[in-house]
């Protein structure tokens, strides 16, 4: 078990952290909700019944699109864009997919290779995307789940507010959904563009998200 631990720990960390905000955020939503139901005259919505609801899935798929469209954008950007003194970047002149013999793909691959980059043909292909393909199908399949979630709360508060109901389609048209997706997609371009940038001149020792402390700050694709 201790064996296991160390050599998790990155992942277990995250993942206690994401539980641990989560369940924070099930309870202020719930509670930020109960102020408006009040405010509205209406009743009040039990814990159980609003961890099931429209209003805390919509939250919730709302940042995990942006999320993983962040990820997705910055494993594709980062094959054919480089950012001169960033550990974040490929070397300078190094921008593409590279070579099989580079990849060790195919009859270039190691001994211990997973089996469909020795392959060869369509499997090697699609295992040599098989990481952007997986973030851009969670991206799309919680973006999905956000106007779903999103078109049942803003039917219950068209509702409540003696107005019509709109339809999926009419949903993606309104600047909710828009308002919802494009505040969290601003927030995570930032976050990537600053830290491709900073690490250029800044360090965190031990880090590999960093440079070496004494490293250039010319030096490009070098981790700590």
């Amino acid at each position: 078990m201790r064996t296991f631990l160390r050599d998790n720990g990155l992942s277990i960390f995250f993942l206690a952290l994401f539980l641990a905000a989560l369940v924070g955020q099930s309870f202020a939503g719930l509670a930020d909700l109960n102020q408006q139901q009040l405010a509205d005259g209406m009743a009040r919505y039990s814990y159980g019944r609003y961890v099931t609801s429209s209003d805390f899935a919509v939250d919730v798929a709302e940042n995990w699109q942006s999320e993983y469209l962040q990820f997705l954008l910055y494993i594709l950007a980062t094959v054919w864009l480089v950012q001169r003194g960033s550990p974040e970047s490929k070397e300078l002149g190094k921008q593409g997919t590279e070579s099989d013999e580079e990849q060790k793909v195919a009859a270039h691959a190691d001994g211990d290779s997973p089996a469909w980059a020795r392959a060869g043909g369509v499997r090697t292909r699609v295992f040599s995307s098989s990481l952007g393909l997986v973030m851009g199908l969670v991206f799309l399949g919680s973006w999905m789940a956000q106007s779903i979630a999103g078109t049942a709360a803003y039917n219950r508060q068209q509702l409540s507010q003696r107005e019509d109901a709109v339809t999926w389609w009419e949903y993606l048209a309104t600047s909710d959904f828009w308002n919802r997706s494009l505040q969290n997609w601003q927030s995570e371009f930032l976050a990537v563009g600053s830290m491709a940038v900073l690490s250029v001149y800044l360090r965190q020792r031990g880090s590999p998200e960093s440079k070496p402390v004494g490293a250039s700050h010319a030096a490009t694709g070098v981790e700590g």
